[in-house]
């Protein structure tokens, strides 16, 4: 899998979590490591990456020569401790903190097998036994001399016992230990838990930076596919970089088959629904067009789409008409979007009604939350057209 393939190695390669990656090697730069954190954000944002990243750099052999070159008073002194480092490879442009990814601890880690890193799914070791297990593991001293780093994966699935367990360990841990935690619901955390480590929010990514990411991807892969095809991926993503990247690997699986990747091809591979679709759909039920807003939903079933996406597509794209119909600036903020879109939703957006609009999101965004229980995928839509040009 792609997504694997290109996790990245060093804080520079983490897309679009800055604030977090400037603090986090401001802290490594300054020797003032914390014993908890916690990153919090929804799937795909690199929590995890950059959490490997962190561990990796704790423990590499050569940021421990910076770490000792950081403390030596004279700045003349320290610059040339610096410069003897050589191709230690642990600096950025900037002068921050990098793993040097060249060292055996930092092979071990990129390949997954460092000792000093422990990683676990708190989604299937959620029990009080198994924090009792790290409990005890955390007293033992790193195998390497330095940090031993422990990343809980999914940490608002441990049980109330077991999270108690762990306030204990992380309220007075051994000096060598890093708890990271990482979930993707912070409000399911105990707020005594909160209260001990440093939180960190991360952010969905913008279609600019998810587009990027899978270009230098589709480039280094032979892939050929135009960049608006790249978009089409990245919009279906809805911000998760992990997403868009195992997207990039169906589709490179049938790459063989297509000469170029285009947008038709795209949303085929996917069952993605053509934006075409979205203001066709609206202008039928806006004219109270019962029977080709029907007509529509069961092409749109028959395609093999899945109703939920085309749902949840329909309700952003009734949106950004409504965003457009209050403050037609805001559409120039709007990343991923070309001047047709930009035209049309505009267009649009003077000559629909405002209340009639909110009432038309409200019933599709129902209609998407009653997909996943509804016997038949098309039904909750048609209800809400009928609802609507009632």
């Amino acid at each position: 899998m792609l997504y694997r393939k290109y996790r990245p190695q060093t804080f520079s390669e983490i897309v679009g979590q800055e604030h977090v990656v400037k603090t986090l090697q401001g802290a490594l730069e300054s020797g003032r490591i914390g014993h908890a954190y916690l990153f919090a954000g929804s799937r795909g944002t690199g929590k995890t990456s950059l959490a490997r990243v962190f561990a990796k750099t704790l423990n590499c052999a050569g940021f421990s020569k910076m770490r000792e070159a950081n403390f030596v008073e004279k700045p003349s002194i320290r610059r040339l401790v610096r410069h003897s480092l050589g191709d230690g490879g642990n600096f950025s442009e900037g002068g921050l903190p990098e793993p040097c990814n060249k060292c055996h601890l930092c092979v071990a880690a990129t390949q997954g097998n460092l000792l000093d890193l422990i990683e676990i799914d708190a989604a299937s070791n959620r029990g009080i036994d198994e924090i009792r297990n790290l409990k005890e593991s955390a007293l033992v001293a790193a195998p390497s001399g330095g940090y031993k780093i422990f990343v809980i994966d999914e940490v608002h699935a441990l049980t109330k016992d077991a999270f108690n367990a762990l306030l204990k360990i992380i309220e007075e841990p051994p000096s060598h230990v890093v708890f990271i935690l990482a979930t993707t619901e912070p409000h399911k955390i105990l707020p005594t838990v909160l209260s001990r480590v440093q939180r960190f929010d991360f952010k969905r990514l913008n279609q600019d930076q998810i587009s990027e990411k899978l270009k230098m991807m589709a480039r280094k892969e032979g892939i050929k596919i135009n960049d608006e095809a790249i978009k089409t991926i990245a919009m279906s993503a809805d911000g998760a970089l992990r997403d868009a990247e195992v997207a990039l690997s169906k589709i490179q699986a049938s790459a063989d088959s297509i000469k170029a990747i285009s947008v038709e091809d795209v949303n085929e591979i996917l069952g993605l629904v053509s934006y075409k679709y979205f203001p066709e759909f609206v202008g039928y039920v806006l004219s109270n067009d019962r029977i080709k807003a029907m007509e529509l939903i069961q092409k749109v079933y028959l395609s093999g789409t899945d109703m939920e996406n085309f749902a949840g597509n329909l309700v952003e794209y009734a949106r950004k008409v409504l965003m457009a119909k209050i403050n037609p600036i805001v559409l120039a903020s709007v990343n991923g979007m070309n001047d047709e879109e930009v035209k049309n939703i505009s267009s649009l957006s003077q000559s629909v009604d405002g209340q009639r609009l909110i009432k038309m999101i409200v019933s599709f965004s129902d209609a998407r939350n009653q997909i996943k229980y509804s016997p038949l995928p098309q039904l909750p839509l048609e209800l809400a057209v009928i609802e609507l040009t009632s």
